[in-house]
């Protein structure tokens, strides 16, 4: 086996497409797949499966927004594998065999994008119609950034303007050439290429898609600000929810949902979400249809913390019951309409609103910070019993926007990166989610940096991150 094959899967994966099959129609021959026109390319880029599906999801368990019950952590024959069982507790150790699940499918993701920019840069020296380019260009970059940002918030450090000169990046694979080197770089350089593919994006994609499982601008406005806020440069975190929330900012209203299904939400017919992307499923993420099934319950006190208007306490949480799981709760408020651990991770107006709310408080615009949390937890609440918070510093805007965003985003693939960036206290892991501390993750711990898998290690001879 060659580096390439660490780095990128095999090329035969990435081009034996197996969705649906009108995106299936590209000509083939001898075995191989050969992309010659723009509707070749956009096809490429169409196969949801490749592209939308099997994100990384190590981060989410290795977040704090769940708990196991010990009974089922050390039961005999648990479905829980041993290295979820190491990330969970923080165990220094913890690494991956294989990069099947959080790195090979997020780089195929890499090098579909990278096959298609390659192909339509040959198109256009061809004298191919730069309006029909330019938004399957927009796209692929929109791919590429959107899987290196999932890639760094597991393995590369927090980014801190102050060292990511120095700190080791993720290896920016731009072509589809698999015989070229892989090496990290460094984490600056990994954010200046995130912002500049989707900077470049926005000015190719058009404003509005068929489906929700296609990039459009609003997306790349809406990347943008999270890879922003992901390296708290606030202001133009700001700037980029509103360019984005100019174009779109529906809000569902909860009042209008199902309080009682476990999977209340719609795939591609949800007017909140702006792109759809879901994550690999883990078994110990697994929050079952009922009580016996449910693996991963929710944090007590994230729970206990939904007052009962807050439809999300009904919408989001779904009460377990049995003599082992009674008093806790599983988690039903997947944007993608599964009971499995296959959760949404794309982008949706709720988490713009929260991003513009933040970023207002941290400019010390107090007023506009809890307009913007106020807009969107009215649609939250039973109709006509919301009151409005306030705050009389922006300190404590900031305060109320960071629960309020825990609370809006739970399981979205997004709280390892909240805890990364924030970073300010330890986090620990409770026997039962309240009994004695059976393990602690340190501010600012070498551990929020995930071990490379070690089959990128062996056969890539990247370096591994530092313990």
């Amino acid at each position: 086996m060659k580096t390439h094959h660490i780095i990128y899967s095999l090329l035969a994966l990435s081009l034996t497409l197996s969705s649906c099959k009108k995106f299936l129609d590209i000509k083939r021959g001898d075995d191989k797949a050969y992309v010659t026109t723009v509707d070749d390319c956009q096809k490429l880029l169409d196969n949801y499966e490749k592209m939308n599906t099997g994100y990384p999801y190590d981060g989410e368990i290795s977040a704090d927004n769940y708990f196991i019950l010990d009974a089922t952590f050390n039961a005999t024959g648990t479905r829980i594998l041993p290295v979820e069982k190491n990330f969970y507790y923080w165990v220094p150790t913890a690494q991956r065999l294989t990069g099947e699940q959080n790195w090979l499918n997020t780089y195929q993701t890499v090098y579909t994008a990278n096959l298609v920019l390659e192909n339509l840069e040959k198109i256009r020296k061809e004298g191919g119609n730069e309006s029909a380019v330019n938004p399957v260009k927009g796209a692929a970059l929109f791919y590429r950034a959107f899987a290196f940002w999932q890639i760094a918030q597991l393995y590369t450090k927090p980014y801190s303007a102050a060292t990511a000169g120095q700190d080791p990046g993720i290896p920016l694979r731009l072509s589809p050439d698999m015989n070229d080197k892989s090496s990290r770089g460094t984490v600056q350089e990994t954010y200046d290429r995130i912002v500049q593919d989707l900077s470049d994006a926005i000015n190719l994609l058009p404003n509005t898609s068929s489906i929700s499982s296609r990039p459009n601008k609003v997306a790349a406005y809406a990347m943008l600000a999270r890879v922003y806020l992901t390296m708290q440069d606030y202001p133009n975190a700001l700037i980029n929810s509103n360019s984005a929330l100019l174009l779109k900012n529906t809000l569902l209203d909860y009042n209008n949902l199902s309080k009682t299904s476990s999977t209340p939400f719609t795939r591609f017919n949800n007017a909140e979400v702006i792109f759809h992307a879901v994550c690999a499923r883990s078994n110990i993420l697994e929050p079952g249809i009922i009580a016996s099934l449910s693996i991963a319950k929710i944090d007590r006190t994230l729970a206990a913390s939904y007052v009962a208007n807050d439809l999300r306490s009904k919408i989001f949480l779904k009460a377990n019951s049995g003599p082992l799981h009674i008093g806790t709760f599983r988690f039903t408020g997947n944007y993608e309409p599964t009971t499995s651990s296959t959760f949404f991770v794309g982008l949706a107006v709720d988490e713009l609103y929260l991003i513009q709310a933040e970023c207002y408080a941290r400019a010390g615009n107090t007023e506009a910070a809890m307009k913007s949390l106020n807009d969107l937890l009215v649609k939250r609440w039973s109709t006509g019993t919301y009151t409005s918070m306030s705050a009389t510093t922006p300190e404590g805007a900031l305060s109320k926007i960071l629960e309020e965003r825990r609370k809006e985003l739970l399981m979205r693939g997004l709280r390892w990166s909240d805890l990364r960036r924030l970073n300010t206290a330890d986090i620990v892991r409770r026997v039962d989610g309240n009994g004695a501390i059976a393990a602690t993750l340190p501010a600012n711990s070498l551990l929020y940096v995930l071990l490379i898998p070690a089959d990128v290690i062996n056969v890539g001879h990247i370096p591994q991150n530092a313990r």
